[in-house]
């Protein structure tokens, strides 16, 4: 019998790029994150029960579903710490979407809708089937994997999943230099759920927003390390690193133009990964 594993997927930031150098407040994001939770199965049934306690920490709120962007500092850095010692691995892909304006081609590329989603998604499922893979063969266990997508109104879900087909036959003009590991998944193995309604879309949020505020500039330019280094343990590795596995940066660290804050956010996610405790 095979393990299951499910992961689940959320985005923090935009993919506009008609306002993305402006300062204001109601300027595009300047980064677009990918990203998610990734469970076995037999955690999978804790979900509810997890983000209910994160929820009864907050008996002011109205709403029983998580949105990180509707709590404020505290109850933000209360819901980054509850995680921090939960049985699951994150997967971020984070676009620098500044860098994006240096090509005229990929502006025109990825100013089309959906294609820096589409893009990133392709990202972010080679490193989690990789995880996936890892454990099959750390435990000579057969593994599958599932996907469950937060619904995002204009995506157009079918063609994502017509694409993924289309790379797993083979069939793309140019091959890529990595692949998702089609022998732990299948484009079939894709749902599209409300938010609402699913504990782990919730969880996906906290965590996909959390490592976005270390690295977007609030309208004061600063940004909050706080709520992601609570639980930079949780995110997958691959010999022993986090770059480009869990936290994944395009460009690279090193062609990315990150300034001192943002580069002591990827280091200090990095040691506290790195560091000994659980």
């Amino acid at each position: 019998m095979s393990v299951q594993f499910v992961a689940y997927i959320d985005e923090a930031g935009d993919e506009g790029f008609g306002k993305l150098k402006a300062e204001a407040s109601s300027a595009q994001s300047k980064w677009l994150v990918l990203g998610g939770i990734l469970v076995r199965s037999n955690i999978d049934k804790n979900l509810p029960e997890w983000r209910d306690d994160i929820m009864s920490k907050f008996p002011n709120k109205k709403n029983r579903d998580i949105h990180f962007r509707h709590l404020n500092h505290a109850q933000k850095v209360v819901a980054s710490e509850y995680l921090s010692n939960k049985q699951f691995g994150i997967c971020c892909v984070c676009s620098n979407k500044i860098t994006l304006l240096d090509s005229s081609q990929s502006v025109k590329i990825f100013k089309q809708k959906g294609y820096l989603y589409n893009y990133l998604t392709r990202y972010l499922l080679e490193r989690l089937t990789w995880a996936v893979r890892d454990f099959a063969n750390r435990t000579t266990q057969s593994t599958e994997l599932r996907i469950v997508f937060s619904r995002r109104s204009g995506t157009d879900y079918q063609s994502m999943r017509e694409y993924l087909i289309l790379m797993r036959d083979g069939r793309e003009r140019i091959r890529p230099i990595r692949s998702i590991d089609w022998t732990v998944f299948s484009p079939d193995n894709i749902k599209v759920e409300n938010h609402s309604r699913w504990a782990g879309l919730q969880l996906a949020d906290v965590v996909t927003s959390a490592t976005a505020a270390g690295l977007e500039p609030n309208i004061f330019g600063n940004y909050e390390p706080r709520y992601a280094t609570a639980f930079a343990k949780r995110f997958i590795s691959r010999q022993r690193s986090i770059l480009d596995c869990g936290l994944t940066l395009i460009p690279q660290i090193g062609k990315s133009p990150l300034d001192a804050q943002q580069r002591d956010f990827i280091n200090g996610l990095c040691e506290k990964w790195q560091a000994p405790g659980p």
